[in-house]
C-alpha cells in the first residue's frame, strides 16, 4: 500500500512540475513553444533586457538585417527606456517579462497579475507599444496566471530550444543552439540577468555573433515572435 501511494506521489509531482516548466504545457494559461513547421523560419528571443548591452546584441542584429524579441522586465526599462524604445523603432518586438523577474511558484494570483501589469505599462510608457506576448521568469507558471493574460490580452511563449548562455562559453552557447533548431524554432538566449544594472553578457554576444550567420548559412530566416505564430494565434 505504501509503495502504491509512493508511485502516485512521485506521479503527481512530476505531472505537476511539467504545469509549471514543461515548454508545452498550458494548464495554467494559453502558452506556445514553437511555430508550425514546414518553414525555415525561426524567432530569436532575449530575456531579462534591456542592459547596457543590449544595444551591441542589436547592432549584430542589424548587420544581418534580422529581427527578434525581447522579453524585456519593467524595472529594466524604468531604468533604460530609450533602449527599449530603439529596439521598437528598429522593428524588434517586445514581450512582457515581468517587472521584477521573481519566481512564481507560490506566489498569490494578484501578485502574478501586478507584476505583469507593472511591465506592461513600463513597457507602453517607454515605446506607446503594448506586448502580446509574455514569457514567465524561469519559465515558471502558477495559479493566477490564466486570469493576468486574460485580463492583460498576453499569450504565454516557451521555447524549443534554450541556449543556457547564463553558464556556458560562447562557443558551447553557440553549438547548442545551431544543433537543436528546427523548422518554427524559438531560440530563447539572454541580454540581462534579472534586474541587474550591468550584468556580464559578453558570452551572450559572442554567441549571437555565431548562432545568426551559421542559422542563415542553413536557410532559416528570422521573424519575430508573432511573425512565426502568425496565423497559429
Amino acid at each position: 500500500m505504501r509503495s502504491g501511494a509512493v508511485v502516485a506521489g512521485t506521479a503527481a509531482a512530476a505531472g505537476m512540475a511539467w504545469a509549471v516548466r514543461g515548454r508545452s504545457s498550458t494548464v495554467f494559461g494559453p502558452s506556445v513553444w514553437r511555430g508550425r513547421p514546414g518553414r525555415k523560419a525561426v524567432a530569436l528571443t532575449f530575456d531579462d533586457g534591456p542592459s547596457p548591452a543590449t544595444p551591441r546584441i542589436l547592432e549584430i542584429l542589424a548587420g544581418y538585417g534580422v529581427s527578434a524579441t525581447f522579453f524585456q522586465c519593467g524595472r529594466n526599462v524604468q531604468r533604460a527606456p530609450e533602449v527599449s524604445l530603439a529596439l521598437h523603432e528598429a522593428g524588434h518586438e517586445i514581450g512582457n517579462h515581468s517587472h521584477t523577474h521573481p519566481n512564481f511558484a507560490g506566489k498569490r494570483p494578484s501578485v502574478i497579475e501586478d507584476e505583469f501589469a507593472r511591465a506592461q505599462a513600463a513597457i507602453v510608457m517607454a515605446t506607446s507599444q503594448a506586448p502580446v506576448l509574455m514569457r514567465p521568469p524561469y519559465g515558471v507558471r502558477w495559479f493566477g496566471f490564466r486570469q493576468a493574460q486574460r485580463r492583460l490580452g498576453l499569450m504565454g511563449v516557451m521555447w524549443s530550444v534554450i541556449g543556457r548562455d547564463w553558464t556556458l562559453p560562447a562557443p558551447a552557447i553557440a553549438q547548442r543552439v545551431v544543433s537543436r533548431t528546427c523548422d518554427g524554432g524559438i531560440i530563447c538566449l539572454h541580454d540581462g540577468r534579472g534586474t541587474l544594472k550591468d550584468p556580464d553578457v559578453s558570452s551572450t554576444i559572442e554567441a549571437v555573433r555565431r548562432i545568426v550567420p551559421a542559422l542563415l548559412a542553413r536557410g532559416y530566416h528570422f521573424e519575430t515572435v508573432s511573425q512565426l505564430l502568425c496565423p497559429m494565434i
